[in-house]
């Protein structure tokens, strides 16, 4: 007796292209948006004294009036996690513990750079989705300890979109690391 074996094709999972690209667009923007987080964090504005230019003939001005014009800079040694001004708020508030502050100045800009370049080459999205939602959710802790409402009502922005991201995460291609 002769058996016969049917061989049944299933066709191809069809790739969403439409909801990696939306997967894409937040992944670049939530990675983007780190990175410069954390290169911001070692920026400092210097007052520069220039000559004044006269806009007629675009040579410095005969009187030799000087002005002061405010020049950014980056460097490791202006590195503050922490604004000043938040860091003295946070600082006589007795909810806020000062061992987390000083951990968290330190750790902040590295962080979001770190995270910030593992979503923008594909390193772990998710592990990295989740440290910045973390991120977020500590910042907002803080920004609700010290009444600053804005600023927690933009990181619910933030939040919400870490949790489209991860919703869609299952749409990431071009990654290092899937899984993670």
């Amino acid at each position: 007796m002769a058996t016969t074996t049917e061989v049944r094709v299933t066709p191809a999972q069809r790739i969403a292209w439409d909801y990696t690209f939306a997967f894409w667009a937040l992944r670049l923007w939530l990675g983007v948006r780190a990175l410069f987080v954390g290169i911001q964090k070692y920026a400092v504005y210097k007052a520069v004294a220039q000559p004044l230019i006269d806009p007629s003939t675009g040579q410095p001005d005969a009187s030799g009036v000087m002005v002061n014009v405010n020049v950014k800079s980056y460097a490791l040694a202006n590195y503050a996690g922490v604004p000043t001004a938040l860091r003295d708020k946070f600082a006589h508030d007795p909810m806020f513990p000062k061992f987390a502050l000083t951990i968290f100045d330190k750790t902040l800009g590295p962080l979001f750079i770190l995270t910030g370049i593992m979503l923008i080459i594909g390193l772990g999205t998710r592990l990295s989705l989740l440290i910045q939602g973390l991120l977020f959710i500590a910042l907002t802790v803080g920004l609700v300890l010290i009444d600053e409402n804005a600023g927690v009502a933009y990181l619910g922005i933030h939040i919400a979109l870490v949790a489209a991201a991860f919703v869609l995460a299952q749409h990431n291609r071009f990654v290092v690391l899937k899984k993670w």
